[in-house]
């Protein structure tokens, strides 16, 4: 920071309580009044008046009293700049920084203490500092340009806060290479002695102390420029929201006076609808867990329904993108007995499939479309077992959220299953009904071997699903030893082409996955009427050798004696 000295003599004000005078042996007769504050000072004996050319018209019109009264409530920077100026008169030494520049210079433009009053006067000296030290320095300019917070019209009208915007912009375009001024950057892990060259968004952390006004300027002019890329200012909004907004990702916070005051909320609202309204539109400028963090911060402070739809909208751009740890914040709504805010999940997600099934081609014969919606859906069950084992959260939330993916999103259903198997376990005052509308949604075509293995003994699962299970390994046997020599004939008739499919059927693997079958649901009296006439019905037309390979690979359990078994319970 620079400073400018100004003045020769020691320090002779002194105040006393609402009173500010000068020691001199001089007798006081000028009082001038600002706000609550009286000065008393002299009118001819020191060029206060000769420079200062509005105290020369007042003081011409008052009377010719020897002790003159001038009231001056409405000088910009109240007493403190006022005082500046008068101390500028007595010849007292007074320190200029960006700190004070902005009062005294206002003040100083409201007294008219300008060259055509007198040669030499205290707005030239102040012009000249801002112009050589201010404007030439980077915090200079920042600090300058946050005091004018104070004094927004007067700063305007004299062109500080534009001079100001326009030094810090320039610098930002400037090549880093050739950056050699301080700058502030406390990024975790850097270390400025390692890094030799200057990082790209050097600027962002000193800006962030502006207010949210005057960042916004700042943000608008560079943008203007189309030279930093739409990265580097996604970086600089992250920087101003973690410097200015309070995170509710990490803990769920208390609803209570004593949290935040009405006050306060209203100006982060209005800090986080002017981040959201400056991100670029180019897909990302910021990164998904940025965005869902700004809308779990949005939640919590209750911002305007079009701020919250399209930061679901920007997130649900790059939901793919997310990672569990992205998803996983706590509930900030105070009637929201569970923990985890499964509802924003949900809605960002549901903005997510309305895009994806506008996509062209159809998604699912688009390779890079079913990718995405493969990891999406790995994404939601993974999410799906963590909130299962809130005790708190609805059977229905979490049916509802699983059910919100298309077929098509899941390979396989082993993590849904674990998630389903999670939640079992962690309510086990769910009612049958409840259990069958879980378990509904499980495919025993998509289960892994050891999956349906557990499955099958699994206790909390209804009758229902460990019989649909069941069938289902019984049916995947029969085909199996059905079909196996005529697939070892035609595998020694297609050996020659075997290389060039596997090929082919590597590349088309997710193209070949169609809308899922599911073992349909019938009462477990016809499960065990079909299991009866299909073992009779293979003991009659298999062979001794077929009857054994049967036998053989439907080990794991009989039907029947599950269905009697449970049923006897």
């Amino acid at each position: 920071m620079k400073f400018m000295k100004i003045g020769t003599k020691p320090d002779t004000f002194y105040t006393e309580e609402a009173t500010r005078t000068v020691i001199s042996d001089i007798p006081s007769d000028l009082t001038i009044r600002i706000n609550n504050v009286c000065f008393l000072l002299h009118k001819l004996q020191v060029p206060l008046v000769p420079k200062c050319g509005l105290l020369q018209r007042l003081y011409s019109a008052s009377d010719d009293s020897n002790i003159v009264t001038l009231d001056l409530h409405d000088v910009p920077g109240g007493e403190d700049a006022f005082e500046l100026c008068a101390k500028f008169c007595y010849g007292i030494t007074i320190n200029l920084s960006a700190h004070n520049f902005v009062p005294a210079f206002c003040a100083a433009k409201f007294l008219r203490m300008v060259e055509s009053i007198e040669k030499g006067n205290f707005v030239l000296k102040l012009e000249a500092f801002f112009n050589s030290c201010i404007l030439e320095g980077w915090k200079d300019s920042i600090v300058t340009l946050q005091t004018t917070i104070k004094l927004p019209e007067w700063s305007e009208n004299l062109g500080i806060i534009r001079r100001c915007i326009d030094s810090i912009v320039e610098k930002i375009l400037t090549p880093t290479a050739k950056v050699s001024w301080s700058y502030t950057y406390t990024r975790p892990g850097y270390n400025k002695k390692q890094h030799q060259s200057v990082p790209k968004d050097w600027w962002t952390e000193d800006i962030s102390d502006l207010d949210i006004d005057l960042f916004r300027c700042i943000i608008t002019a560079v943008r203007s420029t189309y030279i930093p890329p739409p990265q580097l200012i996604g970086e600089a909004l992250h920087v101003y929201a973690c410097r200015w907004l309070i995170d509710t990702t990490k803990t769920r916070l208390p609803h209570s006076s004593g949290s935040q005051t009405e006050e306060s909320k209203e100006k982060s609202r209005r800090i986080l609808e002017s981040i959201v309204s400056m991100i670029p539109a180019d897909r990302g400028s910021v990164s998904i867990g940025f965005l869902l963090k700004l809308l779990s911060i949005a939640n919590y402070l209750g911002v305007s329904p079009v701020t919250k739809t399209e930061l679901i909208r920007k997130a649900g751009l790059q939901f793919e993108e997310a990672t569990l740890n992205d998803i996983l914040f706590p509930s900030q709504l105070s009637t929201d007995q569970h923990y985890y805010d499964i509802d924003l999940v949900a809605a960002v997600l549901g903005s997510y499939l309305v895009l994806w099934r506008r996509q062209s081609p159809a998604p699912t014969e688009n390779i890079h479309y079913l990718r995405s919606i493969r990891k999406t859906g790995n994404l939601i069950d993974s999410y799906l077992q963590v909130v299962a084992r809130d005790v708190n959260m609805p059977i229905s939330k979490l049916v509802s959220l699983a059910e919100a993916l298309p077929d098509v999103a899941r390979e396989g259903h082993d993590v849904l299953y674990k998630a389903i198997n999670i939640y079992l376990k962690e309510h086990p005052d769910v009612s049958k009904a409840d259990k069958k509308r879980l378990c509904r949604m499980l495919d025993c075509q998509k289960l892994s071997p050891e999956v349906r293995s557990h499955a099958v003994k699994n206790e909390r699962l209804p009758l229902r699903m460990v019989v649909q299970v069941l069938f289902f390994e019984q049916e995947s046997g029969s085909r199996a030893t059905t079909h196996k020599p005529k697939f070892s004939t035609r595998a020694r008739q297609e050996q020659p082409e075997a290389g060039a499919e596997a090929k082919q059927e590597s590349d088309n693997k997710l193209q070949r996955e169609g809308i899922k079958s599911r073992v349909p649901e019938t009462s477990e009296r016809d499960f065990q009427k079909r299991l009866e006439a299909k073992t009779a019905r293979g003991e009659s037309e298999k062979g001794k050798e077929m009857r054994g390979e049967a036998n053989s690979s439907s080990k794991v359990m009989d039907p029947k004696q599950v269905f009697q078994r449970r049923s006897s319970r």
